[in-house]
């Protein structure tokens, strides 16, 4: 019998938690182990399809982080645990865990590009023993916008975590933002002169968020001497098959579904959309 790489599989919602006012977390029924880093493609029949990142995974289950903010995310938000959706993948590349080990890893993610880091952060800290250390900065709009507040304290307990909002909220608070983590009001590149970088040959870097807040926070640290081969990005792009067949996601020669959404940065900088 002929395997159909587009039929999706039935996924049960086994639990739903609130992020922010357009942000949810989904903890789906799922055998599958995805790399840190890979994405599925999500649907709703008679409604469409749309690819979402795996923020994390355990045994049994998959979660993703999703958004409101198109019709797909209109019709899942509305779902509730006990119901169910469709599932493809997972596709791509994921971050090559291994390549951090016994290595200096900083991880900058801006707004919902922590999703797609959110397994690789749990993964170090459970074992923070692969780890030299690990400095985690985050950067958001606002306070209202922090996603994973009780992970952002739980991970400051063992890596140092900063967190930064572009502006605060109408009532000036940033103490609602997580109460271990430091934080401050600024763009997320203000943060990387003030990480310590005791030998620039074991640092590791991964940056995910929007295209500008990568190029320029490689930018920064590429100024700082890192080498761009020690530093990977993740791209937020359009992934409508996830099997390089229908050319929405294709940069130049290179597929993003097929090649990506994870690249070295190497690499990642000859890719002119």
């Amino acid at each position: 019998m002929v395997k159909n790489n587009y039929l999706p599989f039935k996924s049960k919602i086994l639990a739903k938690y609130q992020q922010t006012e357009l942000d949810w977390t989904y903890r789906l029924e799922c055998q599958l182990q995805p790399m840190a880093g890979q994405f599925m493609e999500v649907s709703l029949p008679g409604v469409g399809e749309c690819p979402i990142s795996i923020s994390d995974f355990g045994d049994g289950y998959i979660e993703m982080t999703i958004r409101r903010v198109g019709q797909v995310t209109v019709g899942i938000d509305k779902l509730a645990p006990g119901d169910y959706l469709f599932l493809r993948g997972p596709y791509g590349n994921g971050f090559p865990l291994e390549s951090f080990y016994d290595k200096h890893l900083i991880i900058a993610a801006g707004g919902t590009g922590l999703a797609p880091v959110k397994s690789v952060i749990n993964y170090f800290y459970a074992r923070p023993e692969l780890l030299q250390r690990c400095d985690i900065l985050t950067g958001f709009k606002t306070p209202n916008d922090v996603l994973f507040k009780r992970d952002l304290d739980k991970w400051a307990q063992t890596f140092r975590v900063e967190v930064t909002v572009d502006k605060l909220d109408e009532f000036g608070n940033l103490e609602v933002i997580a109460n271990s983590c430091s934080r401050r009001t600024g763009l997320i590149t203000a943060l990387i002169p003030d990480v310590e970088i005791p030998s620039l040959e074991d640092v590791r870097v991964i940056i995910v968020g929007p295209p500008v807040m990568m190029k320029f926070t490689a930018q920064e640290f590429l100024c700082r001497g890192l080498a761009k081969e020690n530093i990977w990005v993740s791209f937020e792009r359009k992934m409508s098959c996830g099997l390089g067949k229908c050319g929405h996601c294709k940069i130049d020669e290179t597929y993003v579904c097929l090649e990506g959404p994870v690249f070295n940065f190497a690499q990642a900088q000859t890719l002119l959309d």
